[in-house]
Protein backbone atom coordinates (compact mmCIF):
# COMPACT_ATOMS: atom_id res chain seq x y z
CA UNK A 1 0.00 0.00 0.00
CA UNK A 2 1.38 3.11 -1.07
CA UNK A 3 0.62 6.29 0.81
CA UNK A 4 0.39 9.58 -0.27
CA UNK A 5 -0.44 13.15 2.15
CA UNK A 6 -2.66 16.09 0.61
CA UNK A 7 0.41 18.42 1.96
CA UNK A 8 4.05 18.57 3.80
CA UNK A 9 2.72 19.29 7.21
CA UNK A 10 0.66 16.03 7.43
CA UNK A 11 3.33 13.77 6.26
CA UNK A 12 5.69 15.60 8.63
CA UNK A 13 3.14 14.89 11.55
CA UNK A 14 3.30 11.03 10.30
CA UNK A 15 7.24 10.85 9.97
CA UNK A 16 7.48 13.10 13.49
CA UNK A 17 6.39 12.35 16.39
CA UNK A 18 6.87 15.16 18.21
CA UNK A 19 6.00 17.50 15.75
CA UNK A 20 2.20 15.20 15.68
CA UNK A 21 2.02 16.23 19.49
CA UNK A 22 2.51 19.89 18.62
CA UNK A 23 -0.59 19.81 16.22
CA UNK A 24 -3.10 17.40 17.49
CA UNK A 25 -2.01 16.71 20.98
CA UNK A 26 -1.01 13.47 22.21
CA UNK A 27 -3.83 11.14 22.28
CA UNK A 28 -4.77 12.38 18.40
CA UNK A 29 -1.24 12.10 17.41
CA UNK A 30 -0.76 8.47 18.50
CA UNK A 31 -3.54 7.18 16.83
CA UNK A 32 -2.76 9.32 13.46
CA UNK A 33 0.31 7.74 13.40
CA UNK A 34 -1.08 3.68 14.22
CA UNK A 35 -4.05 4.51 11.99
CA UNK A 36 -1.70 5.22 8.68
CA UNK A 37 0.02 2.37 9.97
CA UNK A 38 -3.07 -0.17 9.92
CA UNK A 39 -4.36 1.59 6.37
CA UNK A 40 -0.48 0.36 5.07
CA UNK A 41 -0.95 -3.11 6.08
CA UNK A 42 -4.59 -3.70 4.96
CA UNK A 43 -5.12 -5.03 1.67
CA UNK A 44 -8.43 -3.74 0.81
CA UNK A 45 -11.13 -1.28 2.13
CA UNK A 46 -13.54 -4.10 2.67
CA UNK A 47 -10.83 -4.98 4.98
CA UNK A 48 -10.53 -2.30 7.04
CA UNK A 49 -13.91 -1.60 7.54
CA UNK A 50 -13.88 -5.05 9.30
CA UNK A 51 -11.23 -4.07 11.97
CA UNK A 52 -12.65 -2.77 15.50
CA UNK A 53 -12.91 -0.12 16.61
CA UNK A 54 -11.94 1.93 13.45
CA UNK A 55 -15.42 2.87 12.32
CA UNK A 56 -14.12 2.95 9.11
CA UNK A 57 -16.80 4.55 6.92
CA UNK A 58 -17.51 6.26 3.56
CA UNK A 59 -18.73 10.32 3.90
CA UNK A 60 -21.57 11.93 2.62
CA UNK A 61 -22.95 15.21 0.84
CA UNK A 62 -19.57 17.36 0.06
CA UNK A 63 -17.63 14.81 1.79
CA UNK A 64 -18.46 12.14 -1.12
CA UNK A 65 -16.00 10.20 -2.25
CA UNK A 66 -14.04 10.30 0.88
CA UNK A 67 -13.82 7.90 3.49
CA UNK A 68 -12.89 8.58 7.39
CA UNK A 69 -11.74 6.48 10.27
CA UNK A 70 -11.86 7.21 13.95
CA UNK A 71 -8.90 8.74 16.02
CA UNK A 72 -10.82 9.45 18.85
CA UNK A 73 -14.18 10.29 20.28
CA UNK A 74 -14.44 13.41 18.29
CA UNK A 75 -11.59 13.40 15.64
CA UNK A 76 -11.66 11.68 12.39
CA UNK A 77 -8.56 10.65 10.00
CA UNK A 78 -9.97 11.43 6.19
CA UNK A 79 -8.66 10.07 3.17
CA UNK A 80 -9.45 9.39 -0.58
CA UNK A 81 -8.51 6.34 -2.86
CA UNK A 82 -6.69 7.69 -5.72
CA UNK A 83 -8.14 5.54 -8.79
CA UNK A 84 -10.48 2.30 -7.92
CA UNK A 85 -8.05 0.32 -6.00
CA UNK A 86 -6.94 0.15 -2.69
CA UNK A 87 -3.02 0.50 -4.01
CA UNK A 88 -2.78 4.24 -2.74
CA UNK A 89 -4.72 6.17 -0.16
CA UNK A 90 -4.10 9.61 -0.05
CA UNK A 91 -4.23 11.16 3.55
CA UNK A 92 -6.74 14.32 3.54
CA UNK A 93 -6.71 15.81 7.10
CA UNK A 94 -7.22 15.22 10.65
CA UNK A 95 -10.63 16.68 11.21
CA UNK A 96 -13.48 17.20 14.60
CA UNK A 97 -16.35 15.46 13.54
CA UNK A 98 -19.35 15.72 15.81
CA UNK A 99 -21.24 14.13 12.93
CA UNK A 100 -20.46 12.62 9.54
Amino acid sequence: MQINFKNKYLEKCYLKHDKAVKEFGEQVARKYIQRIGIIKQTKNLDELKKLPGLDCHPLTGNRQGQFAVKLTEFNRLIFTLEGDHFHIVCIEEVSKHYED
